[in-house]
């Protein structure tokens, strides 16, 4: 058999399992009998998809599946079956791993089948043996002891009456890897000898892609059409998002995907370390070809928006900062770049993303917080006389939204009620 029927048995063989399964759907499935003649659509539409060229492969994520098949009788498809109310634990094994060696989960909550939420969680980063040491000052998440999607809000408040992603199915990719879901390697650092701490090697597992992608091949092998995509992430799993919004595209090629980066918008290199060197970063995102001509001297982490636009055009990216972010400048000094105020560094970075993107948007609060998504404020914040829950919406909606920049940006906006 060849690699174009192997691939259609693959896929038909899924369509069948999950129609057979009687999945949940937007309307009542039909009887198995009356679906036949669907069924037969989708083993047709599935043959031609194979005729098309594939896109660029992603490890262990099964082939795409056309919409058209799925769309069959007007229903959109999911399986989730054995999924229970609230958040559901995912311990997907294989290649997946925290830093420390403990096994990785990911989290994932139903809401409608047609509509995706991929959240990647921040938690710091590290590239050498003071700052990965876990017996010291770690400056990330070692492990996922602490985790737990439940305790957080904002968007992930789900009952609250403005949260645009109430109804959303969220997959949420927890962060333990310390290498902004950007990392392939395995590194041993040497840690330093202070003292009543002697110095000692430092083993640390920098596996950030296979853990996000099998929090999102979970979505793959379960959802099968959504139409609404919003990819995000704070602080460290901000960096990542726009890679991994491409990654949703080429899988998911007719839905309507948004992406949002929130609180990493001003980070614009490092002096003392390469993500390249350290977490094989290059190896990671070198699929987006603007990003593969960049130079480990040249490479910053904002070019991943020039990259994933030239790649996917049609995905809508945006970005959220606060103009002082305190854990921003705490990065860049760790980093071998400190300055006194992020807002240049922000300036120049939105600058040049825009000018690459015409329509990439973004909303810059005033003050030091760092990361808004999953802070009440989502609900709260206005700058110049846009809140950022409206903004938000109108973005995740399709809706025009325009640049929104802070007046007096050394100051945190003074909250306010919804209207």
């Amino acid at each position: 058999m060849n690699n174009k029927n192997t691939v259609f048995a693959h896929i038909l063989s899924r369509i069948l399992a999950r129609t057979l399964k009687a999945p949940v759907a937007l309307m009542p499935a039909a009887p198995i009998k009356a679906r036949l003649p669907a069924m037969l659509l989708i083993a047709i539409a599935a043959l031609a998809a194979c005729s098309e060229p594939e896109p660029p492969a992603v490890a262990q994520i099964p082939p795409a599946i056309s919409a058209s098949a799925i769309d069959a009788q007007e229903q959109t498809y999911a399986d989730f079956s054995g999924l229970e109310p609230g958040w559901n634990a995912f311990e997907p094994g294989g290649d997946t791993i925290c830093s420390d060696g403990s096994d990785y989960s990911f989290f994932v909550k139903q809401g409608e089948p047609d509509k995706l939420m991929f959240y990647l969680e921040g938690g710091g980063a590290c590239w050498d043996g003071a700052n990965c040491d876990p017996d010291l000052q770690p400056s990330y998440q070692v492990n996922l002891a602490a985790t737990d999607p439940a305790n957080a809000h904002g968007i992930l408040a789900f009952d609250h009456p403005e949260n645009p992603f109430a109804d959303y199915t969220v997959v949420y990719a927890p962060y333990c890897s310390a290498d902004v879901h950007l990392g392939n390697s395995a590194q041993t650092h040497m840690a330093p000898d202070i003292e009543g701490h002697a110095t000692h090697e430092v083993n640390i597992q920098h596996r950030g892609l296979a853990n996000a992608t099998a929090a999102m091949t979970w979505a793959f092998e379960h959802m099968l059409v959504p139409r609404q995509i919003f990819v995000t992430g704070s602080s460290a799993g901000s960096i990542p998002s726009p890679f991994y919004a491409v990654k949703l595209a080429q899988y998911y090629p007719r839905a309507d995907i948004v992406q949002l980066g929130d609180a990493s918008g001003g980070y614009r290199g490092f002096a003392n370390f390469n993500p390249y060197d350290v977490w094989a970063t290059d190896e990671v995102v070198g699929e987006l070809a603007y990003v593969s001509e960049i130079s480990a001297d040249d490479f910053s982490f904002h070019q991943l928006y020039i990259g994933a636009a030239q790649t996917r055009p049609g995905i809508r990216f945006a970005s959220y900062d606060n103009a002082e972010d305190d854990v921003q400048k705490q990065f860049l000094a760790m980093g071998g770049t400190p300055t006194e105020s992020l807002l240049p560094l922000l300036e120049t970075n939105l600058n040049e993303i825009s000018e690459a993107i015409p329509d990439f948007r973004y909303y810059v609060a005033g003050g030091s917080m760092h990361t808004i998504l999953l802070r009440p404020d989502v609900y709260s914040y206005e700058v110049a006389g846009v809140r950022f829950v409206d903004w938000l919406t109108d973005l995740a909606a399709g809706e025009p939204v325009q640049n929104v920049m802070c007046v007096n940006c050394a100051l945190a906006p003074e909250p306010v009620q919804a209207p």
